[in-house]
């Protein structure tokens, strides 16, 4: 059982130890059922198991990643953005929800905000 995120910028902390350890399974465990990612390259993939699909192929090389300089979570109720720069001076942006037992989870996942679509 993976540690649910208790904070929205829970998130990308988490996604930093599982993508660092190989750990697709807990990286699909940070979004929801219907979640939408895209990647830096502008390649989409909507719900679990795209989403797994994709994180098999990322994984694939074992890329290590590096605690990103985050903003502060930007809530309304129960929806929050979540933002971070990253060491490369790439940008995210993602939606996260909170779930009914007061997690967290992402709806949207964009790896870029400047990536090519």
């Amino acid at each position: 059982m993976h540690q649910q995120a208790n904070d929205p910028n829970d998130l990308e902390k988490y996604f930093v130890e599982r993508a660092n350890a190989g750990d697709v399974e807990g990286l699909v465990a940070l979004y929801e059922r219907n979640a939408v990612l895209v990647d830096s390259n502008g390649e989409i993939a909507k719900g679990l198991n795209q989403i797994r699909e994709f994180f098999v192929k990322f994984l694939a090389s074992r890329p290590q990643f590096e605690p990103s300089n985050q903003a502060a979570a930007i809530c309304s109720e129960d929806i929050a953005l979540t933002s971070s720069n990253l060491s490369n001076g790439d940008v995210t942006a993602e939606i996260a929800r909170r779930q009914p037992d007061g997690s967290w989870l992402w709806v949207v996942d964009q790896f870029s905000l400047g990536a090519k679509r």
